[in-house]
C-alpha cells in the first residue's frame, strides 16, 4: 500500500484522470468464423446481459469497461468502452513476464518475489523488480512482444500508473496462454499458477476477490487484480485473467466510481454477476 495503511497500490498524489469514455459506448460482439462453421457457444442473451451490467453500473455512478475472449472459438464480446486506464497492480504480471523472459535461471529469491507479487500483490517486491528491470522499459518490451497497441509505460515512471485497455489485457493473457507472446510454456505456468493461487486479501489486508473471482464462484480462475484510490474522487478496480478448467476464456473488466472502496468493489463484482448470473460462463 502506498498511501492509506489499508490499501495496496494507492497513491493519490500522482494519478491523473483517464479519458472520459463516450456516454453510451456501443456493445460489440465479434465472431471471426465464416458462415460454414457452427454458431458461437456464447449464450444467446449474453450481449443483453452485458448491456444491463453496463447500464446498472452507470446508474450507480460507475464507468465500466469489459472484454471477454472465448479462446476455443475466437469470439469476443465487449461492452464497447475502449478507455485507456491506469492498470495499477495488474502491471505486476508484466513485471513477472519480463523477468522470466530475460533471466535464463531466475533465482529462488526472484521466484519468491514473483509469487508474492502475483498471489498477495506485494508492492515491495514489485518495486524491487521494477527497478532492476529498467522501470518503464519493462512495459515497452512486453507491449512490443505481445503487440499491445494501447499499452504504455507510466508518464511519471511509477509502475502502478502503467496504462492499458481491457482489450489489450485480454490479448496479453491469450498470447501468454498460447505461447505466441514469446514466453515459454514452463515460464508462463509460473505466472498462471501463482495467479490461480491469489490470496483472498492482499499483503496489507485489502480484499482482492472483487470482480471475476466473486462474480464467477463456480469457475476456476487465475486472476490478477488492480486497484487505486483518489483518481480525482474515484476508485479504480481492475479484475483480469483466465477462466475455466481449461482456461478457455480470458477476461478483463475495469470500473471507475466515485464511492467508498467497498461500494466500488461491489459494483464491479455485481457487473460480472449480472453478465453471468449462474456464476459461470
Amino acid at each position: 500500500m502506498l498511501t492509506a495503511p489499508l490499501l495496496t497500490g494507492c497513491e493519490p498524489k500522482v494519478y491523473g484522470t483517464p479519458p472520459v469514455p463516450p456516454e453510451a459506448p456501443a456493445l460489440t460482439v465479434t465472431d471471426p468464423r465464416d458462415g460454414r462453421t457452427p454458431l458461437s457457444e456464447f449464450p444467446g442473451d449474453l450481449a443483453e446481459r452485458v448491456r444491463r451490467a453496463t447500464d446498472s453500473a452507470a446508474r450507480a455512478g460507475a464507468t465500466i469497461s469489459m472484454h471477454l475472449l472465448d479462446r476455443r472459438t475466437g469470439q469476443t464480446i465487449s461492452n464497447g468502452d475502449a478507455s485507456t486506464i491506469a492498470i495499477a497492480s495488474v502491471v505486476k504480471v508484466f513485471i513477472a513476464d519480463d523477468l522470466l523472459q530475460r533471466e535464463k535461471n531466475p533465482s529462488p529469491a526472484d521466484l519468491k518475489m514473483i509469487e508474492d507479487m502475483l498471489r498477495a500483490s506485494d508492492d515491495g517486491a514489485a518495486e524491487i523488480l521494477w527497478g532492476r528491470g529498467g522501470g518503464s522499459a519493462i512495459v515497452e518490451r512486453v507491449a512490443d512482444r505481445y503487440g499491445l497497441p494501447h499499452t504504455g509505460p507510466p508518464g511519471n515512471g511509477r509502475w502502478w500508473n502503467t496504462v492499458s485497455t481491457t482489450a489489450d489485457l485480454v490479448r496479453y493473457y491469450d498470447l501468454l496462454l498460447s505461447g505466441a507472446g514469446g514466453l515459454p510454456a514452463d515460464r508462463a505456468d509460473i505466472i498462471l499458477s501463482n495467479m490461480a493461487a491469489a490470496t483472498p486479501t492482499g499483503l496489507d489486508g485489502y480484499p482482492q476477490r472483487f470482480g471475476i473471482p466473486d462474480g464467477l464462484p463456480h469457475e476456476p480462475v487465475a486472476v490478477k487484480q488492480g486497484w487505486m484510490c483518489c483518481i480525482g474522487s474515484q476508485w479504480l478496480h481492475v479484475s483480469s485473467g483466465a477462466i475455466g478448467a481449461d482456461q478457455r476464456f480470458v477476461m478483463a473488466i475495469s470500473s471507475m466510481q466515485a464511492a467508498d472502496d467497498a461500494t466500488a468493489r461491489d459494483t464491479v463484482t455485481e457487473a460480472v454477476r449480472t453478465m453471468f448470473p449462474a456464476g459461470r460462463i
